[in-house]
C-alpha cells in the first residue's frame, strides 16, 4: 500500500487550563509512542484564552509530522481527531479496491460504536423542496462517469427508521442526491414494526467520487459496503486531503459532545440560581 506523508493540526480544548496542559502532554506522548505510522516535528503552541466562550476557553494546538501506509493514517486520523490533515506526500495515491473496502470497513465500525456512545451524524436542511433524482443510469454513462469522471459505483447498505417504506426511500434518495451522489438501485426491506415508525435497511447502488464514499461512511456507518468498480481507485492529494479532514471532524464532534452538553447544562444552572 502506498506510503503518505501528511501533517496533523490537532487542536485541543477545555475550560480548564491546567486539564487543557495535561491533555496536550498526554497527545504529544501518544504521538511519540506510535508504532505504526513514524512520527516526526512535533510541535505545540502556546495556549490560548478566548474570555468570549464560556465553554470551552482555552485552546491549544499539536502539529504532527507523520508517515505510513494509507490505512495506518486513516487509524491515526480517528485516534487524534485532528482538525486539519494537510497531505505533504505523494500529490496522488492508487489503492485497490479490496484494500479501499477493508479500510471504509474500519472507518464504519470505528464510527458506529461511536454514534452509538454519543448519537449520529446525520443532519440535513428540510428535503421537501429538492426533486426526486433519477434512479438508474446505462452502462455508458456508467463508464463515463467511472472513465472520466473518477467516480466509484458501490453497493452500501445501511439502517435506519421512517414512517413507512415509500418515505424512507423518498428521503434516502434526497438525502444522497443532497450529498453528492447518482443513485443506480434503491431497495428498502422492512425489518419490523416499532410503534408508529418500520425499522428497515436501505440496500442501495450508488456513484460518486471517492470523497463523497468516504464522508457517507463516516457518517452513516453502513452495515454493508461493497465496491464495484474500478478495481483500482486514484486518489489525489485534494481528496485524501479533505476526506481526512472531514473524518477527524466527525470523530472531534462526537467525542466532544459530552463535555459541551456537561458545560452548557453547568452554565445554565448557573443562571437559573442567579
Amino acid at each position: 500500500m502506498a506510503i503518505m506523508k501528511v501533517r496533523f493540526y490537532i487542536e485541543a480544548l477545555s475550560n480548564d487550563r491546567k486539564a487543557l496542559e495535561r491533555a496536550v502532554e498526554e497527545i504529544v506522548k501518544s504521538l511519540k509512542n506510535e508504532s505504526t505510522v513514524k512520527v516526526e516535528d512535533i510541535i505545540t503552541e502556546e495556549i490560548l484564552e478566548n474570555p468570549e466562550d464560556d465553554v470551552l476557553k482555552y485552546s491549544s494546538m499539536v502539529e504532527a509530522e507523520l508517515e505510513g501506509p494509507f490505512e495506518e493514517i486513516v487509524k491515526a486520523t480517528m485516534r487524534y481527531a485532528p482538525a486539519l490533515v494537510e497531505v505533504v506526500s505523494p500529490a496522488k495515491i492508487e489503492i485497490d479496491a479490496k484494500d479501499l473496502m477493508k479500510i471504509l470497513g474500519e472507518v464504519s465500525l470505528f464510527m458506529g460504536k461511536l454514534m452509538e456512545k454519543f448519537g449520529g451524524l446525520v443532519a440535513y436542511p428540510p428535503l421537501d423542496e429538492i426533486p426526486k433524482p433519477r434512479i438508474g443510469y446505462n452502462r455508458e454513462e456508467i463508464e463515463e462517469m467511472i472513465i472520466d469522471g473518477k467516480e466509484i459505483l458501490y453497493r452500501f447498505v445501511i439502517e435506519t427508521f421512517g414512517k413507512d417504506k415509500e418515505s424512507i426511500e423518498e428521503t434516502m434518495l434526497k438525502a444522497f442526491a443532497y450529498e453528492g451522489c447518482k443513485v443506480n438501485k434503491i431497495a428498502v426491506k422492512v425489518q419490523e414494526e416499532r410503534g408508529d415508525r418500520i425499522y428497515a435497511l436501505v440496500a442501495s447502488e450508488l456513484i460518486s467520487p471517492f470523497e463523497v464514499l468516504f464522508q457517507l461512511t463516516a457518517k452513516y456507518a453502513p452495515v454493508a459496503i461493497s465496491i464495484i468498480e474500478p478495481e483500482i481507485v486514484d486518489i489525489s492529494a485534494t481528496e485524501l486531503q479533505n476526506a481526512l479532514t472531514d473524518l477527524g471532524g466527525f470523530v472531534h464532534e462526537l467525542t466532544h459532545r459530552p463535555l459541551k452538553k456537561k458545560l452548557i447544562e453547568k452554565d445554565t444552572f448557573k443562571f437559573r440560581l442567579s
